[in-house]
């Protein structure tokens, strides 16, 4: 395995014990030029060491790994606060599971059956500092939405301003902090503090618990007036 990379080339860490689909994951990121591997794992624990060690800017996990899971080995990253995002590959669709993976601060999660350019595109979206929930598992954060309640949420939502209005729209649209300074010329610190006002009315907790928010509540703030 090389030890020293191009610049501007993002590095990455794998763990999977299916060695078919380890191999195809390997071509599939040694085929992009902007994607440079530099470790592999069959088990948690090795990857863990690995993510440790050689502090890869993506991790991307099977959740069911010998010795330490994905999640198991999620929670550590963030314990730790280990500069790496996450990526789950699974084969479970499964709305706790993509739950716990969210509020582990998981980046991305695609199931294992899709395409190789489907799984690409989950890595280069996590990479661009976008969130990735593969298209299979939306209809759970749909589902979430449904059981909370229309009128319930559209009480929260009143809770706050115009300007914190149009943020989660574009946070529902999935636009960086950077993005959406951009559109409203403001500053992204703007963004970031109005984003913090906005979880406290809410009373969200957690990572990325903000943007799921906005994502299964798109249509309730499609209908505000802002």
């Amino acid at each position: 395995m090389p030890q020293t990379k191009p610049n501007n080339i993002s590095t990455i860490v794998i763990a999977d014990d299916h060695p078919l689909f380890m191999e195809g994951l390997k071509n599939l990121i040694a085929k992009d030029q902007s994607l440079f591997l530099i470790g592999e794992a069959s088990s948690g624990n090795e990857a863990l060491a690995l993510i440790r060690k050689e502090k890869p800017q993506m991790a991307v996990l099977d959740i069911e790994l010998p010795e330490l899971s994905g999640i198991e080995i999620a929670r550590e990253i963030q314990k730790e606060k280990l500069n790496c995002k996450v990526i789950f590959l699974t084969m479970y669709n499964d709305k706790e599971i993509l739950d716990e993976a969210i509020r582990l601060g998981v980046k991305g999660y695609i199931l294992k059956e899709h395409t190789s350019a489907e799984i690409l595109n989950c890595i280069k979206t996590v990479l661009a500092e976008r969130f990735y929930i593969s298209p299979l598992l939306s209809h759970h954060l749909i589902n979430d939405a449904s059981v909370k309640g229309v009128s319930a949420i559209e009480s929260s939502l009143s809770k706050l301003t115009i300007s914190e209005k149009r943020i989660l729209k574009l946070i529902a649209l999935n636009k960086t902090s950077r993005e959406i300074a951009g559109e409203l010329h403001i500053s992204p610190k703007t963004v970031e503090n109005h984003r913090k006002n906005i979880c406290e009315k809410l009373q969200l907790r957690g990572s990325n618990s903000l943007l799921k928010f906005a994502i299964e509540n798109k249509a309730s703030l499609e209908r505000q007036q802002v």
